[in-house]
């Protein structure tokens, strides 16, 4: 049978081209009847790498020398998407000296020249939309200098995208690439003479896609934190612009905001940056509190589960567990079989995480961030609690659990959360509870882990897993994955772990149950990196050899952790290494 998924990429691919081409014929603005404030902000440091001639992408470091990088061979798919949506030009823009100008005028007239006529992997809706914006908001800084000849290419290659997007954005996968291809067009719209007709059907089509996109709760469907920062950050921008053009953003779209703005703000860890599951990261250094500020939503968080994610606080200390099903479907593409994970951060450093997105670091990486051993919670070992269907690392999530519970508790001087999944119950009659409190103080965290077969289905299925092992017991490990920054080393004879934070906080894990302590290697993979960085993870593995097995374990803070630290000394997330 015939691949329907290639030929239907293929057919979009296509159309694509035609309709890019098409949009040539689409009269050239005169000029800018408004211009939104820049409101994209880049990082100096990395405008600097650029004008030094690297160009650090998508997890691949290219030299580019005083060659434009449109000479330059991608290393991979992503790349190419990342040079042509032009992200990177924030960066040159935040640097802004005489030689970061030079350089980004060089780069973006030379991307007119080579791929104006509609080639190239930049016709798609979503970069489109994503490099409109960037031209718009940089505009004087693109033309400072520049004659006649290349601000008449500039108007024209705009006035071709934004044609391009009036025709194309229904073809922008539903999401974030979606959201991008719409805010695109109506910042053409509202900045270029000639396009604020297209301002009325974009605007109520994007309003449209937030109430179909975003849920009651203010979540995404992909439930990756990360994503639905950029999908906020876009709204915001849309919103603000139409405003600032005498417009008011449909209600649909006010409400989105007002929506999403709690649950991001119950997806922050106490160190300001996001949760980090199902393919997002922390986010860029201070973009989540630039886009609350700007959104103007009153400081709250959400009660209850946010996007499916369950938030522990007390003191200094957070700790966030993926509480819900996985995404399902094409929203899962990209989604982790992390249910019941959890991540831990005392102050301005985190402690416990996942191992992170693998997206950057080739197919391999991408598969094996997906499992369930590169998260932070208890599996059977070589089964992950969802399973990929086919499709590489890109498949969808398929087999996972089907019903996952969960529940808030309070307790004398601590919260909690018991949670449970049926992920290993088809399998092998097993059932995954969970259960974790934090003392109001932050400086104690208990766990308690069961593994457990309760019916007589899933005694008599457990009973046949077992019997393939030769009675032997079915194996588990529950993995604690430690930031790169953890300094942990095994202690007490064995049955502790003591970790320092950067900080100078100790806190020791303890444990209690027929399992082995074990301080393993592990990986944190981090976006901005050329490659993965080395880790550690703290591992208990044990047996299951009857219809109930048991695991608690603690970590706490040593008595002599003072209650406040001064932490001062805070690295940079990204970067070369």
């Amino acid at each position: 049978m015939p691949d329907t998924s290639k030929w239907a990429a293929r057919k979009t691919r296509w159309l694509n081209r035609w309709h890019a081409r098409r949009a040539r014929r689409a009269p050239t603005p005169g000029g800018f009847q408004s211009q939104p404030e820049p409101r994209t902000i880049g990082s100096f440091a990395k405008g600097k790498q650029l004008v030094a001639g690297n160009l650090m992408l998508a997890g691949h470091l290219v030299e580019t020398g005083e060659r434009p990088p449109w000479d330059i061979e991608p290393p991979s798919v992503a790349f190419a998407e990342a040079l042509h949506g032009f992200r990177w030009l924030d960066d040159l823009a935040a640097l802004g000296d005489g030689a970061a100008r030079a350089r980004a005028q060089d780069w973006t007239f030379g991307w007119i020249e080579r791929y104006s006529g509609g080639n190239g992997p930049g016709w798609t809706p979503d970069l489109a939309g994503r490099r409109v914006i960037r031209w718009i908001n940089h505009a004087v800084f693109l033309l400072s200098g520049q004659g006649s000849d290349h601000a008449d290419a500039f108007f024209r290659s705009l006035g071709q995208q934004t044609m391009f997007l009036v025709r194309r954005w229904p073809a922008a996968s539903p999401g974030l690439p979606r959201f991008e291809a719409l805010t695109g067009l109506i910042h053409a719209g509202l900045s270029l003479t000639g396009m604020d007709g297209f301002v009325e059907e974009a605007s109520t089509a994007l309003a449209r896609e937030c109430t179909e996109q975003i849920d009651a709760e203010g979540g995404i469907p992909t439930r990756n934190p990360e994503d639905l920062l950029e999908v906020f950050t876009l709204l915001n921008w849309a919103a603000l612009a139409l405003a600032e053009s005498g417009r008011i953003a449909p209600r649909e779209h006010v409400a989105a905001i007002e929506r999403i703005a709690p649950t991001l703000r119950a997806l922050r860890h106490a160190d300001g940056g996001l949760a980090r599951f199902h393919g997002g990261g922390r986010g860029a250094e201070g973009r989540l509190d630039q886009a609350l500020a700007t959104s103007g939503v009153r400081a709250r968080i959400a009660s209850g589960l946010a996007m499916g994610f369950a938030r522990l606080h007390g003191g200094r200390t957070s700790l966030i567990m993926d509480a819900a099903l996985p995404p399902r479907g094409d929203a899962s593409t990209n989604a982790h079989a992390s249910t019941l994970a959890i991540e831990i951060t005392s102050g301005r450093r985190p402690l416990i995480v996942s191992c992170g997105s693998g997206t950057e670091f080739g197919e391999a990486w991408h598969k094996a961030g997906r499992a369930t051993p590169s998260h932070s919670v208890l599996g059977l070992r070589g089964v992950s609690s969802s399973r990929l269907g086919r499709g590489g690392a890109n498949a969808p999530l398929v087999d996972g659990p089907r019903r996952v519970h969960v529940q808030e508790t309070e307790g004398e001087g601590t919260t909690g959360i018991i949670a449970g999944h049926d992920g290993y119950v088809a399998s092998h009659g097993l059932g995954y509870l969970r259960q974790i409190e934090m003392t109001a103080d932050g400086r104690s965290v208990l766990g308690d882990e069961s593994l457990l077969a309760v019916s007589d289905d899933d005694k008599q299925a457990f009973l046949d897993a077992l019997d393939r092992t030769g009675l032997s017991g079915l194996r588990f490990d529950l993995r604690f994955h430690l930031h790169p920054d953890v300094d942990a080393a095994i202690d007490l004879g064995g049955t502790a772990v003591s970790m320092m934070l950067r900080s100078g906080e100790i806190w020791v894990f303890r444990y209690e149950g027929a399992a082995e302590l074990a301080l393993e290697p592990s990986v944190y993979l981090e976006k901005g990196r050329i490659k993965p960085r080395a880790t550690k993870q703290v591992v208990l593995s044990g047996l299951a050899l009857d219809y109930a097995t048991r695991i608690r374990w603690s970590l706490a803070k040593a008595q002599d952790t003072p209650v406040a630290l001064r932490d001062l000394d805070r690295d940079t997330a990204g970067g070369l290494p």
